[in-house]
């Protein structure tokens, strides 16, 4: 069964960092620097303001077990997913998947046609998700210039008839 599922507080931050610090550390070269992500200071503010909901499933001991974000790309007439992880721990027991069909959810809520996202390029076991769940990788790719020397692919999926 799988947790609840909560919108995030901004005291969330903490947590939340810890499980992406963790995530990067699964993958050479990928470090976690707080300063190139400061959207997780205030981590429900800062997608309350850009008009979308991030989605926590909390863990044992005060840890987050998942987390999954979601906002309005109104010029693309798509929704764009971020902060998507899962703690080692609670894989394969279809959280991604709960936390993926909220998104959805407010996808069609809102009449989007499209939801879009940005993964690293080392990422393989998230993108073998991502195409699970329909999302194709686009040609092309972005370079942040982060301190792990980031590369991104682009995925898309439709959800027109889906």
């Amino acid at each position: 069964m799988t947790p609840p599922i909560r919108l995030a507080r901004d005291d969330d931050s903490g947590p939340l960092s810890a499980l992406i610090a963790a995530s990067f550390a699964e993958y050479p070269g990928c470090v976690f620097v707080e300063d190139e992500l400061p959207e997780l200071r205030r981590p429900a503010s800062y997608f309350a303001a850009k008009g979308g909901v991030l989605w926590i499933v909390d863990g044992p001991d005060g840890r987050i077990a998942g987390s999954l974000g979601v906002t309005p790309v109104p010029e693309q007439n798509a929704v764009e997913l971020a902060k998507v992880y899962v703690d080692p721990a609670f894989r394969g027991a279809g959280l991604a998947q709960a936390l993926f069909a909220k998104a959805l959810d407010f996808a069609e809520q809102g009449g989007f046609g499209e939801m879009v996202l940005w993964s690293d390029t080392r990422f393989a076991r998230g993108h073998r998700f991502y195409e699970k769940l329909g999302f194709a990788r686009w040609p092309g790719e972005r370079y942040l210039g982060d301190v792990s020397e980031s590369w991104e692919y682009h995925f898309r999926k439709s959800l027109r008839g889906s």
